[in-house]
C-alpha cells in the first residue's frame, strides 16, 4: 500500500497544479469572460490555500480539499454545458482535472487510514 499511497500523492500533486495552471491561463488567456482577462481569474485563489498542505502530504489538509473541489466541479459541468467552443473545451479539462484530483485525494487518504 505505501506505493498506492505515493502514486495518489503525486497525482494529487501534479492535478491540483494543472487546475490552478488551466484557471489561470482560461481566465487570462485562452478565452475570458471579457477580452483582457475577467475578475474570473480569482477563482484561483481557493486553490492556491492546500498546494504546500499537498505538496507535505498533510491528511488534515487533504480532507478539506475534497471539500474545495466540488466548487471547481460544480463550476466546470455548469460552464461545459453552457458554454461553447474553446471555453467549452476548457470547462471539460476542468472537470477531469477537478474528478482526477478529487479521486486521488480519496484514494491518499483510504491508504493513510489503513494500519499494519
Amino acid at each position: 500500500m505505501p506505493q498506492l499511497k505515493t502514486i495518489a500523492h503525486w497525482l494529487s500533486i501534479v492535478s491540483l497544479i494543472a487546475l490552478i495552471l488551466l484557471c489561470l491561463s482560461w481566465e487570462l488567456w485562452l478565452a475570458p469572460l471579457r477580452p483582457g482577462g475577467s475578475w474570473l481569474v480569482l477563482k484561483v485563489l481557493p486553490l492556491l490555500a492546500p498546494l504546500f498542505g499537498i505538496l507535505r502530504g498533510r491528511i488534515y489538509t487533504y480532507k478539506w480539499a475534497s471539500l474545495l473541489v466540488w466548487a471547481y466541479f460544480t463550476e466546470a459541468t455548469v460552464r461545459a454545458w453552457s458554454d461553447s467552443g474553446l471555453s467549452a473545451r476548457l470547462a471539460w479539462a476542468e472537470l477531469g482535472l477537478s474528478l482526477l484530483f478529487l479521486v486521488s485525494v480519496v484514494l491518499f487518504i483510504r491508504t493513510s487510514r489503513i494500519k499494519k
